[in-house]
């Protein structure tokens, strides 16, 4: 019989080891199939100015801690994937790109001194702890002389020859810089939620301009330059709209995947397809149509800053939905805030740690737990197994590659319920309290 760990979550009690065996009268059984899915690249957050400064509030001793438990391989978290913005994201402590020199289309003064400041001794400390730790990065926005109207919030790429091939190399210098201080981007996602017209930092793309810029700009760019950084089409947040303007066009995954996906020669460039938001509406479709390449969740969706275990329950529907519909990697938003994760623009958001600037303590939130139940036993490599049964929409499970069965499910019940869990030729019960988040592993 197979060694069995688990662990539940509540609100009164996260994290907490129980006692398997004992249990009576399942209510249904969820059998673990042997047909395996998508194989795992792992979980993660983003890195952000807003979080580096927050954790500059802890005592070196609790600071180390918090980082040990996010990124070590044996930490708590043990993340394996991990976002950057290129320039300044709605979570910098001020709005920014990496070349504000109007006109220089050969990119002469293109400097990433700002983000020696916060952003990379940030992601030196990371990779300190788990040198395998992988980079992607996307901009916010483009600098603003390459869009119009000429500001971070709002607007367009302005669509010239000059401009286009500029923004391209953009890109490329950004990828060579950081390499120069020691750290790898393993991928670049064009652009940060492609349809959102916001007053932080962003910038709107079509379907049409993604697919011309790709193939005809950024992909060529990095083949003369010989980086082997890989393409992502992302961060694409359609198919709801943002703005009045937007609803008279269909965003869904035929305006932006499969126009960019369908185009033999754009399609040679890219690697994976990264969605958020409301592209949880569209990635199965686009699972569907294209199951040979890669997929993220690029942004877990940040709340309103409360951090209440309501929320929570619903990122673990989105964990629950991204996965079962086939992404290879869920990244998380901003890992550390200060309370209520007041941004730039104003929103308050939602942090999987807390770190009070007057206590000068970390507050683990019910988001970390969510967390923790997935990235702690699911590394890298490990691949999605089939379930049966009727409680199958509120679970998942992997096969690791220890040979690990792991078992993610959650009661959203407001009574406490029991089922049996075949694994195997095991066949064990398992009363999960209520409103709980759970992880099993069957060992070996």
């Amino acid at each position: 019989m197979a060694t069995t760990m688990w662990y539940s979550s509540t609100e009164a009690l996260p994290w907490s080891r129980k006692s398997t065996g004992g249990a009576e009268k399942a209510e249904s059984v969820l059998t673990v199939g042997s047909e395996r899915k998508q194989t795992m690249d792992g979980f993660g957050g983003c890195f952000n100015e807003l979080g580096f400064i927050a954790l500059g509030n802890l005592p070196e001793a609790e600071r180390a801690q918090v980082l040990h438990d996010l990124f070590h391989p044996e930490g708590e978290q043990r993340f394996s994937i991990c976002r950057l913005p290129i320039g300044a994201s709605d979570y910098a402590s001020q709005w920014y790109s990496l070349n504000e020199t109007d006109g220089d289309l050969a990119m002469e003064h293109f400097s990433i001194e700002r983000d020696k400041q916060y952003l990379i001794p940030y992601i030196k400390e990371a990779l300190a702890l788990n040198p395998e730790l992988k980079l992607f990065a996307s901009p916010w926005s483009p600098p603003t002389w390459m869009k119009s109207p000429k500001a971070y919030n709002y607007g367009t790429l302005r669509w010239e020859k000059e401009i286009l091939e500029a923004y391209a190399l953009y890109f490329v210098k950004f990828v060579q810089a950081y390499r120069e201080e020691g750290i790898t981007i393993h991928q670049i996602h064009v652009q940060n939620e492609v349809v959102a017209d916001q007053k932080f930092p962003s910038c709107v793309w079509t379907g049409e301009q993604l697919r011309e810029f790709i193939r005809d700009y950024l992909g060529p760019a990095f083949a003369r330059h010989g980086l082997d950084t890989e393409i992502w089409l992302g961060t694409i947040n359609a198919a709801e709209p943002w703005d009045e303007w937007m609803k008279k066009k269909a965003q869904d995954h035929d305006a932006y995947a499969h126009t960019v996906l369908s185009d033999p020669e754009a399609y040679k460039y890219i690697t994976g397809v990264g969605y958020q938001w409301a592209g949880k509406y569209t990635i199965q479709r686009t699972v569907s149509s294209y199951p040979e390449l890669k997929y993220m969740q690029t942004e877990n969706e940040c709340g309103d800053g409360e951090n209440t275990w309501f929320y929570a329950k619903y990122v673990f529907n989105l964990y629950q939905h991204y996965l079962a519909n086939g992404v290879n990697a869920y990244i998380y938003w901003n890992m550390a805030l200060e309370p209520k994760g007041r941004s730039t623009w104003g929103w308050e958001q939602n942090a999987m740690i807390t770190i009070d600037p007057a206590e000068h303590k970390a507050i683990r939130n019910p988001e970390y737990y969510v967390m923790k139940h997935y990235s702690h036993f699911v590394p890298p490599s490990s691949q999605r197994l089939s379930l049966k049964g009727p409680w199958t929409g509120n679970a998942t499970a992997f096969a690791t590659p220890a040979g690990d069965t792991v078992i993610v499910i959650a009661n959203p019940f407001k009574e406490a319920r029991t089922i049996a869990i075949a694994c195997g030729a095991e066949q064990v019960s398992f009363t999960l309290e209520a409103e709980s988040f759970n992880t099993i592993v069957y060992q070996g």
